[in-house]
């Protein structure tokens, strides 16, 4: 319980305090095992959830991929199905057709079919094309890297260390991760209901 008292303490305070503070604070008041449940419980306050937008991108090439073998889908078959707003489902799939993942036939018989096969197109990639960065910290990201304004010495910053193997483990499963996996996951839940 003072785990949480603290956490919340902590969370509450946050934004008055320097991040390699915060950290010398914590290590130097306990131990390594409640340091770590600490920032577990830290990083579930303030992580990023996946946006509306990923969601939709994944969904829509979901659908896409178990439709591979057919004529092309139409948007609005698409938003129907997944249940995605018409309107957002074309912005999502104008930038993954920019993005080189989809082809786009006008006219009868129009719509829209991948453009690579689903083991081809790692999750890695498409939530980089519709969110951007990976990593929740801008210092811990790979290709949007940015140094955080009130860190004075980021080499030493337990915060940064911390969301770098955040960043790391979140990378192997979405680098790891295709829209064929998740079709074949699909299909396997399904199965086993």
């Amino acid at each position: 319980m003072a785990i949480k008292a603290f956490i919340s303490n902590t969370f509450n305070v946050w934004k008055f305090i320097k991040c390699q503070d915060i950290c010398s604070v914590l290590l130097l008041a306990y131990s390594k095992v409640v340091v770590t449940q600490i920032f577990r419980n830290f990083a579930y306050l303030t992580l990023n959830m996946l946006s509306k937008k990923t969601k939709y991108a994944i969904k829509a090439l979901v659908v896409l991929g178990k439709n591979a073998n057919n004529p092309p889908m139409q948007i609005s078959k698409i938003a129907e199905e997944e249940r995605i707003p018409k309107k957002f489902l074309e912005q999502i799939l104008l930038d993954l057709r920019n993005a080189g993942y989809l082809y786009s036939k006008k006219g009868a018989g129009g719509g829209y079919s991948l453009s690579k096969d689903p083991k081809d197109i790692m999750l890695v990639n498409i939530m980089r094309i519709t969110d951007g960065p990976i990593a929740m910290v801008p210092c811990a990201s790979l290709n949007f890297y940015r140094k955080c304004d009130e860190c004075h010495q980021e080499t030493t910053c337990g915060i940064r260390d911390v969301f770098v193997q955040v960043r790391d483990a979140t990378l192997k499963i979405l680098t790891e991760t295709s829209i064929a996996d998740i079709i074949a996951r699909e299909s396997n839940l399904i199965f086993n209901l």
